[in-house]
């Protein structure tokens, strides 16, 4: 019962504060706009590349097989088999700018097929990373990361359609001979002003299954842990469309004239399958979360912040290492196995293998990294505004500060950060 009371006490504090359907969606948006952080799930995908380059010839074969599957690249084939084991021959180097900087766009996607937008790209970030061993007089290793909002409005690439930038990705893979990644490097680049040399997807079930693969992660909280909100919300009716909120409320959304007259009603459903068991709890103390329960863990931040959601994910990330760690994984080939699967089924890129083995051959070495970071966000130092003035079926949606598809500001403010420490 004193979980419940919690669970209610939260719920009627929320609601409390945020009294109407559309306030409670203005503070979603606006959390949306804060350091998404799912980099972390992203970062794990690096880790695993570098355990699998340090397990050697036994495992040579498999590697290879799994690189090619990722990649999207033309020129992946039998050769990455051998690859894998060495660096000598005519493969390609790895691109870097004229700084000795090689930036990849890393996407977070609920993945294909799955209802609710799978192809929409839920996180996207920059990560530009810099070794020593690319520019020698330069003792310090870089790695700067950018978050950029799903919500920005952007121009589609080769085209004169505008929408929401994590539309971009999808445009890519269903509207177009290229790729989804393809077309997200070329907005990216347009919008931060950096060259783009690759890029990397992966999807929720990727992370799921990752967790799962090495039997969860242990983790130990102080106090219980509750999300009643994000999982559990109301949207209009829609099962007499084939949609999948129709388990009623009782609750109403309310159309209004411009006299503040009701002239319509309709009814709210939560839906028939929520996720994450729709509010999420987990009870105080030592326990091991699956693949789900840290995945909505991770994913948590209505009721909490964005803030205390990374934290909460690079606690997962270093757990989820420990894990890897202990398990010795090297030498239990069914669940290396395992894991090697989970990467060639989850996550694509459009590095080639060799190039993936240059790679982590170049940055494996990158342990106390001067980083820097820069947010996109609807404030003064986050450069993006949250316009009123656009037709209501647009939503909501940020542009840069000095106007749509202009910028100029956001090239200069990222100029500083990964040029500053050159």
């Amino acid at each position: 019962m004193k979980l419940d009371d919690e669970i209610n006490e939260k719920q009627d504090s929320f609601f409390k504060k945020n009294k109407t359907k559309e306030n409670i969606s203005k503070m979603i948006e606006s959390n949306k706009n804060k350091f998404i952080s799912k980099k972390k799930i992203l970062l794990i995908l690096l880790i695993i590349f570098i355990f699998l380059l340090i397990g050697g010839g036994i495992f040579a074969y498999k590697t290879g097989d799994i690189l090619n599957k990722i990649s999207e690249s033309d020129d992946s084939g039998m050769s990455s088999i051998f690859g894998v084991l060495s660096t000598i021959g005519t493969r390609k180097s790895i691109t870097v700018d004229d700084q000795g900087r090689t930036n990849v766009v890393l996407l977070g996607i609920r993945g294909e097929n799955v209802p609710g937008g799978g192809l929409l790209a839920d996180t996207i970030m920059v990560a530009s990373i810099k070794s020593e061993k690319n520019k020698n007089e330069d003792k310090n290793d870089k790695v700067s990361l950018i978050s950029v909002p799903r919500d920005l409005y952007v121009k589609i690439p080769d085209t004169n359609q505008h929408n929401k930038i994590n539309f971009v990705y999808h445009y890519g893979e269903e509207e177009t001979d290229e790729t989804g990644i393809s077309y997200m490097k070329k907005i990216i680049s347009e919008v931060t002003g950096l060259d783009i040399h690759y890029g990397v997807v992966i999807n929720f079930e990727g992370f799921e299954e990752l967790v799962d693969a090495v039997d969860g992660v242990e983790i130990n909280l102080e106090e219980s842990f509750t999300e009643p909100i994000q999982f559990h919300e109301m949207k209009v009716c829609d099962g007499d469309k084939g949609g999948s909120f129709t388990v009623e409320t009782g609750e109403f959304e309310h159309k209004k004239n411009e006299d503040g007259k009701i002239v319509a009603s309709y009814p709210l459903c939560y839906n028939s399958y929520e996720e994450c068991g729709g509010i999420f709890t987990l009870p105080a103390g030592e326990q091991i979360l699956n693949g789900e329960k840290a995945l909505c863990y991770v994913r948590s931040r209505v009721t909490s912040s964005d803030f205390d959601r990374a934290r909460r994910q690079q606690l997962i990330l270093n757990k989820l290492k420990e894990k890897m760690i202990s398990l010795n994984i090297f030498s239990d080939f069914s669940r290396l196995n395992g894991i090697l699967n989970v990467i060639g089924d989850n996550v694509k890129t459009d590095m080639s293998s060799s190039e993936m083995k240059i790679f982590f051959d170049s940055y494996i070495g990158i342990q106390n990294a001067e980083i820097s970071q820069k947010v996109l966000e609807n404030s003064e130092e986050g450069l993006l505004s949250a316009p009123t003035d656009y037709p209501e079926e647009v939503g909501y949606i940020l542009i840069p500060r000095a106007g749509q598809d202009n910028y100029s500001e956001i090239h200069q403010s990222i100029n500083g950060i990964f040029g500053s420490s050159n």
